[in-house]
């Protein structure tokens, strides 16, 4: 895999919206490339950056490049190299390269969670 590029963008350009009354019908590269992101843990909170709501979309272009529009739960994150070095081991054999697009429009907040996310974060002992 080569080396991927990140961006910090005001407002993404969603290709695959992931609000679930939104959510048009994704292709096989984009589930993919979601399943594989599964494995992307927020290394503060311990669930999963797919489940908490962190990805906005994601696009899989005609070479296998995946550009995944990401937020984070505070834009004062410093744990972007740690998702993005997760990112890489997730994706590799998957697509060939990929791209986070780091934005901050819509904040994120905690109804963008999805019902797995908010059952992982009852069990660690949080109110949700």
């Amino acid at each position: 895999m080569t080396e991927n590029a990140t961006t910090q963008d005001a407002e993404p350009e969603v290709t695959a919206e992931l609000t679930p009354e939104l959510t048009p019908e994704l292709t096989p590269e984009q589930e993919d490339v979601l399943e594989a992101l599964r494995d992307v843990v927020d290394p503060e909170l311990g669930i999963n950056v797919v489940d908490l709501g962190l990805v906005y979309g994601v696009d899989v272009d005609a070479e296998r490049v995946a550009t995944i529009d990401m937020t984070l739960t505070s834009a004062a994150c410093p744990l972007t190299d740690v998702i993005e070095d997760q990112a890489r081991d997730a994706l590799d054999g998957i697509v060939t390269d990929f791209r986070i697009n780091w934005v901050w429009m819509p904040p994120w907040g905690p109804e963008n969670i999805t019902e797995d996310g908010r059952e992982q974060l009852r069990a660690l002992g949080f109110n949700i």
